[in-house]
């Protein structure tokens, strides 16, 4: 059984891909923290570029399953204001986007963490140890 054909272990590497190129553009917008009138970008988050890959809603074949409920959609985080921009035009703020690099590393570790601990009880469930 290869794991990485799991749909569990897709949608963490697909979790792993986005976070990968969220760093990228995150470290572009530090690397041009003084460059006149650069902009600060981001990625669409996550959830949304899932849900557009996701295809259709799953449908309720019994009437005793539950009823899937879909929470409200994800809010964007405001853009900067014209206001916050720089003489120069620039509006990267530094400390805006370190704690963008430390909530993306976070979930970083969390998806690696949780892979390894399926990983591991596959491992259990498979007699092997280690």
């Amino acid at each position: 059984m290869d794991p990485g054909k799991l749909a569990l272990f897709r949608l963490a590497e697909q979790r792993l891909a986005w976070l990968d190129r969220r760093q990228e553009v995150l470290a572009q917008n530090i690397a041009n923290a003084d460059t006149p009138g650069y902009a600060a970008r981001d990625l669409p988050a996550f959830a949304k570029v899932l849900a557009r890959a996701a295809g259709p809603a799953p449908a309720r074949t019994d009437p005793r399953h539950l009823a899937g409920t879909l929470g409200p959609a994800p809010r964007a985080r405001p853009e900067p204001l014209a206001a916050e921009r720089t003489p120069a035009g620039n509006a990267v703020q530094i400390e805006r986007e370190l704690v963008k690099v430390s909530d993306t590393e976070t979930h970083h570790s969390l998806t690696l963490g949780l892979m390894r601990k399926y990983l591991s009880l596959f491992r259990i469930a498979l007699g092997r140890q280690g």
